[in-house]
């Protein structure tokens, strides 16, 4: 589990069995919720938004689904762009609506996993296996080597530089002196990709492997 994910490794979730959504900068893992609400009609809406961002639906002041006046009523109802989803109220009342479900799943601690990172930055990570990873801005070097793990197991027994300096391993890339450069590549016309950042890795005298 991570503090942070980009909005790649969300979409990589977008099954009714395996499904993840973001919402106001946090994700959400809810396929325990699809898996409860299997075969509602309910659950269709968020299946559909499998791997999507879907904070257009919720309030950012309240973190509540968003709500609007109906013209033809003038009643306050729900917002809800591909249909009533689970844990929202039928918009007139009904004797088949049970609201004994207790949290509804959007403030439910169970399914919250993380945050979605507010960007992704591209870093080429040298040593006999080369790689260029997305990693989260926010992330720390130990985060990022995490990340890592999944190219090199021992990515643990390596001293990590940049510019032949030692990173330290509790700082995010900026706290280490390593600029996050896109805007200028922008203003320049400059394509990025072609002048990414360097992270060299040592080989120390242990194999160690993080679970």
């Amino acid at each position: 589990k991570m503090r942070y994910y980009t909005p790649y490794e969300v979409l990589a979730h977008n099954t009714y069995d395996d499904l993840w959504v973001s919402l106001l900068g946090k994700v959400y893992n809810l396929s325990q919720l699809s898996e409860k609400n299997k075969g509602s009609i309910l659950m269709k809406p968020i299946i559909e938004a499998a791997g999507k961002d879907i904070s257009h639906w919720f309030d950012e002041i309240t973190e509540e689904p968003r709500r609007y006046l109906d013209p033809l009523t003038n009643i306050s109802l729900i917002y809800t762009p591909y249909g009533r989803y689970v844990h929202v109220p039928p918009p007139y009342p009904s004797s088949d609506w049970a609201n004994d479900f207790g949290t509804p799943w959007w403030k439910d601690s169970n399914y919250y996993i993380g945050h979605l990172t507010k960007k992704t930055r591209k870093l080429k990570i040298i040593n006999t296996l080369t790689s260029q990873q997305d990693v989260c801005s926010e992330e720390t070097i130990n985060e990022i080597l995490r990340r890592y793990l999944a190219y090199n197991l021992h990515a643990n027994s390596y001293t990590w530089k940049y510019d032949g300096v030692v990173l330290d391993m509790n700082k995010t890339l900026e706290e280490n002196g390593i600029k996050d450069d896109d805007f200028e590549f922008y203003n320049l016309k400059m394509d990025d990709t072609e002048y990414l950042q360097y992270v060299h890795l040592y080989f120390n005298d242990d194999l160690t492997v993080i679970d």
